[in-house]
C-alpha cells in the first residue's frame, strides 16, 4: 500500500484482483469444457462413420452369395445377345431378341441399384491387377504393352468389393501399339517399363 491510498483503496484492488482470478479460472475451465466437446464430438463421428463403414460391410456380405449367383444369369443373357438366333427377318424372333435385350437390361439396372456394379474394361485401358484377370498375354501392333486387347468376360464389384474380377486378354511386353495411359493405383505387371517385369520364360501371376 502506497501512502496515498486508503483502506478503502486496498479493498477495491483485493475485489480487483479476485474478480481477475475468478475470470481467469472460468476462462481455463471454459477452454477445457470447448475441448473436450470437441473430443466427445470427434469421437460421435468417429463411431458414426465406423457404423455406416459396418452396415455397409453387413450389407455386402449378406448379399454377395446373392449377387454371386445372379452373375451367371447376367453372363448367359450376355452370350445369348452376342450370338442371336437366325432368322432374325422373323417377328417372333425379333421380340425375342428384343425381350433379352430388355431383360439383360433390366438386371444391370437393377445391379447398379444395389451397388454391384460392372467391371468392362475397353480396349486400350490399362491392365488393373485389382480388377482384372489376364488369362492370356498377346503381342499386339493395336495397344502397348500392358493394355487390355479384349475383355473375355466383364468382372463386378460389390460396393467396393470385389466380386469377381474381369477375365482380359492383355498385350504383351514389346507390342507396338499405343501405351495405356498411366495413372495411380497398383504396378502393371505387363507394362513394359514397370519393375518386376517376367523376362523370357518368366512367371506372371494372372489373378487379382
Amino acid at each position: 500500500m502506497t501512502d496515498d491510498q486508503t483502506p478503502a483503496d486496498d479493498e477495491i484492488d483485493a475485489v480487483a484482483d479476485a474478480a481477475l482470478a475468478h475470470m481467469e479460472q472460468l476462462s481455463a475451465e471454459n477452454a477445457a469444457l470447448k475441448e473436450q466437446v470437441l473430443r466427445y464430438a470427434a469421437e460421435a463421428e468417429n463411431i458414426k462413420r465406423r457404423a455406416e463403414r459396418e452396415a455397409n460391410d453387413a450389407r455386402a456380405y449378406a448379399i454377395q452369395k446373392f449377387a454371386r449367383d445372379l452373375l451367371t444369369v447376367a453372363d448367359t443373357l450376355g452370350r445369348a445377345l452376342t450370338a442371336p438366333p437366325q432368322g432374325e427377318a422373323d417377328p417372333a424372333v425379333k421380340n425375342f431378341v428384343v425381350g433379352v435385350e430388355m431383360t439383360e437390361k433390366a438386371l444391370q439396372t437393377a445391379f447398379e441399384t444395389n451397388g454391384l456394379k460392372r467391371i468392362d474394361p475397353v480396349k486400350g485401358a490399362k491392365f488393373d491387377p485389382h480388377q482384372h484377370q489376364a488369362m492370356m498375354e498377346q503381342p499386339s501392333t493395336e495397344v502397348g504393352a500392358g493394355a487390355v486387347i479384349s475383355t473375355l468376360q466383364p468382372g463386378y464389384e460389390l460396393l467396393g468389393r470385389l466380386v469377381r474380377p474381369a477375365m482380359v486378354v492383355v498385350a504383351a511386353k514389346g507390342s507396338t501399339g499405343e501405351a495405356p495411359p498411366e495413372g495411380g493405383g497398383a504396378a502393371n505387371p505387363y507394362a513394359a517399363n514397370d519393375e518386376g517385369e517376367a523376362g523370357a520364360g518368366g512367371a506372371v501371376d494372372t489373378k487379382a
